[in-house]
C-alpha cells in the first residue's frame, strides 16, 4: 500500500511538474517577436500608436528635430550663442552628435512602418477598410519621415523592406550616388519614395470628414495630399503640385478653412488643436495632464511619460525660466511692422509670432503679457523682456504659452502640450499660388488664393496690376506672405532649399542681410554703449554677426554623423560632409533661382 502510494505520488508529480513546464512555454504577450505579433488588424493597430508616438520624439518634433530646421531659416537666430549654434551658423562638423539625433529617430519611424507594411501586402484591393487604413497611415508616416531626412541629410539610405533586415548587409543599407539609368542620384530616389508613399496614402486614407478620430489628430488623405504637394514642389513639379493643392482646395480630401482667429492655431485644448485649419499636426498631451518622465529618445521609454515638447523651453526667455535659445529675427519682426491692417492697427499675426510690447496689445488677447509678467515700453528696466540676458533678442511665442495665460513662466523640459500644427491651410493656400504662379506667372487666380490669407490678419487685398512679372510675386511670397503667416514655424529650412537661395549671390547676400542681428544687454544700453534697441532694424555692414555669413558650400544640409558612417561602410557622406557645392545639381535639373525684386 506504501508503495502504491509512492508511485502515484510520483506520477501526480512528474504530471505536475509536465503542466508547469508547459505554462512556462507560453508566450509572453509583453516579450513577443515579429515571428508571433503582427498578423491581425488588432497587433497592427497597437504598432500604428507606436509609430506616432515615434513622431512626437527628441530627433523628430519634440524639439531638436524640430529646431534644426526653424535654426537654418532666416527668421530665427541663435541668442545662447551655444546650443545649436553650428546648425544656426550652417557649418556643423561632421563629429558633432546631436545632427544625428533627427537621423537616429525618423528610423525608428520608418523601422515599424516597414514590418506593419510587410503585414499588408500589395494588393489593395483585398484589404478591409480597417486594414486600407493601417496601411495609409503607415505609408503616410514613412512618407513624412523620408520627407524629413532628405531635407536634413540630402542623400539618407533607403530602405523599405524589412525582409531586408533578414542580414546586416541589408541592415546596413547604402546611399550610393552614382546616377541611375535615368539620371537620378540618391536624393531624388529618396524623393521618388516619399512621392509614392504619399500618393498611395492619398487612396487609401478617408478624409476628416469622416470625424472621430480622423478629425482628432490621425493621418488623413488631406494630410497625405497635402505633403504630397510639399514633396512634389520640393523638386519643382509646380503642373503636379498645383493641381493636388487645387483639389484639396475644392474639398476632394475633406472640408478645411482658415480659423478666424490666427491665435487658435497657436494654443493647446480640444477647443482650439485639430480645428479646421489644420491638415496634420503632432499631438501632446494638455499640460495638467501628463506625466513627470522627459522621454528624451525612443528608447527612453516610461508609463509616466510627459508627452509634451520642448519647443517652448528653447524659446522660452531666460527671466521667464526658458532655456533662452532661438529669438526671432529683428527683419522679421520689422517685415510685420511694414505694414498696417485696413483699420491701422498692427498685424494680429505679430502678437503670436514674437513676444514683443506693442501699445496696441494693452487691449488685445492676452494683453502685454511674457507669461504673467506685464510688458511695457521700458528698455533699460525690468521689461520688455529679451529672449537672452547676454545677447538680447526678441522672444518667440509661438508654440509656446507666452500669450496663453495658462501659467506664470516656462515649466521647461517636455512639458509643453501645444500640438504642433505641422501643416496649415493657409500653406495650401500660399503654395497654390505660389504653383500658380510658377506655371502661368501673375494670375488674379493667385492673387485671390494670397489675398484669402491677407483678408484673416485684416490686410488690404493685393492687385494683380501691382505685380507685372512672375518674379515680382514670387518675392511678396516668398518674403512677405510666407514669413508673416510662418514665421518662427518648422519649414523655412525646406523652403531656402527648393528655392535654391544658397546658389544666388544675391539671394545669399539677401538671406544675409535678413539674419543680421545686433548683441543687445540693458547694461550696456542703461551705460549708454548702445542707443540702437533690439527691435531696431539692422544695418548688415555693421551687425553684431549674421548667420548666413558662416555658410559653408554643401550646409545648406546636414553632415551624415561621422560615427554612422563608421558604424555602416556601406554609408558615404554628403555635400556637408564634403563641403561640396550643390549649385550644378539644382541648374542640370533646369531650375533656376528667382532674382531678388524690389517690392
Amino acid at each position: 500500500m506504501k508503495l502504491y502510494k509512492l508511485s502515484l505520488a510520483l506520477v501526480l508529480g512528474l504530471g505536475a511538474l509536465t503542466s508547469c513546464s508547459e505554462k512556462l512555454e507560453l508566450t509572453n504577450p509583453n516579450q513577443q517577436t515579429s515571428g508571433t505579433f503582427g498578423f491581425t488588424a488588432d497587433d497592427l493597430e497597437e504598432n500604428v500608436i507606436a509609430a506616432y508616438n515615434h513622431i512626437r520624439m527628441e530627433g523628430t518634433y519634440a524639439r531638436v528635430g524640430f529646431m534644426l530646421d526653424v535654426c537654418r531659416g532666416d527668421e530665427v537666430w541663435n541668442s545662447s550663442q551655444v546650443w545649436y549654434m553650428p546648425f544656426d551658423d550652417l557649418n556643423a562638423p561632421v563629429t558633432d552628435e546631436i545632427g544625428q539625433w533627427s537621423w537616429r529617430d525618423w528610423y525608428y519611424t520608418i523601422n515599424v512602418c516597414n514590418f506593419t507594411l510587410s503585414r499588408c501586402g500589395d494588393d489593395n484591393s483585398q484589404l478591409s477598410d480597417k486594414m486600407k487604413y493601417i496601411k495609409g497611415q503607415m505609408l503616410f508616416l514613412r512618407g513624412l519621415a523620408y520627407y524629413n531626412l532628405a531635407g536634413y541629410y540630402q542623400n539618407p539610405a533607403l530602405i523599405t523592406d524589412y525582409s531586408q533586415y533578414s542580414s546586416l548587409d541589408g541592415l546596413y543599407a547604402a546611399n550610393c550616388q552614382s546616377e541611375d539609368a535615368d539620371g537620378n542620384v540618391q536624393y531624388d530616389r529618396v524623393w521618388d519614395q516619399v512621392e509614392n508613399d504619399f500618393a498611395e496614402a492619398m487612396t487609401l486614407l478617408p478624409s476628416r470628414d469622416a470625424g472621430g478620430q480622423w478629425a482628432k489628430g490621425r493621418a488623413t488623405c488631406g494630410a497625405a495630399a497635402g505633403y504630397y504637394a510639399r514633396a512634389l514642389m520640393m523638386r519643382h513639379k509646380y503642373s503636379e503640385a498645383l493641381t493636388v493643392l487645387k483639389a484639396i482646395i475644392s474639398g476632394q480630401y475633406g472640408t478645411y478653412k482658415l480659423m478666424a482667429n490666427y491665435g487658435d492655431n497657436f494654443r493647446e485644448g480640444s477647443a482650439y488643436e485639430n480645428n479646421d485649419e489644420s491638415l496634420f499636426e503632432v499631438q501632446y498631451l494638455d499640460y495638467g495632464s501628463q506625466g513627470t518622465d522627459d522621454e528624451w529618445t525612443p528608447v527612453n521609454t516610461s508609463a509616466n511619460a510627459t508627452q509634451g515638447h520642448a519647443i517652448e523651453s528653447n524659446f522660452g526667455p531666460g527671466d521667464c525660466g526658458g532655456w533662452a535659445d532661438l529669438s526671432a529675427s529683428p527683419w522679421l519682426y520689422n517685415l510685420f511692422k511694414a505694414e498696417r491692417t485696413i483699420n491701422g492697427s498692427l498685424d494680429p499675426r505679430l502678437y503670436w509670432t514674437i513676444g514683443t510690447y506693442e501699445p496696441e496689445w494693452d487691449g488685445f488677447e492676452y494683453g502685454n503679457v511674457c507669461y504673467t509678467v506685464a510688458q511695457t515700453d521700458n528698455w533699460g528696466g525690468d521689461a520688455p523682456l529679451v529672449t537672452n540676458n547676454n545677447n538680447g533678442g526678441l522672444p518667440v511665442a509661438k508654440n509656446t504659452n507666452m500669450r496663453t495665460g495658462l501659467y506664470e513662466k516656462v515649466v521647461t523640459g517636455l512639458h509643453c502640450g501645444i500640438n504642433l500644427r505641422m501643416m496649415r491651410y493657409s500653406d495650401v493656400l500660399l503654395r497654390a499660388a505660389e504653383c500658380e504662379n510658377e506655371v502661368n506667372g501673375p494670375t488674379q487666380q493667385a492673387i485671390d488664393w494670397i489675398n484669402q490669407v491677407r483678408s484673416r490678419a485684416g490686410l488690404a487685398g493685393l492687385k494683380l496690376a501691382d505685380f507685372s512679372s512672375k518674379d515680382k510675386l514670387f518675392e511678396q511670397i516668398a518674403n512677405v506672405e510666407r514669413p508673416k503667416e510662418f514665421g518662427c514655424e518648422f519649414g523655412r529650412g525646406f523652403d531656402l532649399l527648393r528655392w535654391g537661395f544658397f546658389y544666388s549671390a544675391d539671394r545669399l547676400q539677401q538671406l544675409k542681410e535678413h539674419a543680421a542681428v545686433n548683441f543687445w544687454t540693458k547694461a550696456n544700453y542703461n551705460d549708454g554703449v548702445v542707443t540702437f534697441t533690439p527691435k531696431d532694424p539692422v544695418d548688415y555692414a555693421t551687425c553684431s554677426k549674421s548667420s548666413f555669413d558662416t555658410w559653408k558650400e554643401g550646409h545648406e544640409f546636414l553632415p551624415i554623423y561621422q560615427g554612422t558612417l563608421s558604424d555602416n561602410p556601406n554609408l558615404v557622406g554628403n555635400s556637408a560632409n564634403t563641403n561640396s557645392d550643390n549649385s550644378s545639381y539644382f541648374t542640370s535639373k533646369g531650375w533656376t533661382v528667382h532674382p531678388v525684386v524690389k517690392l
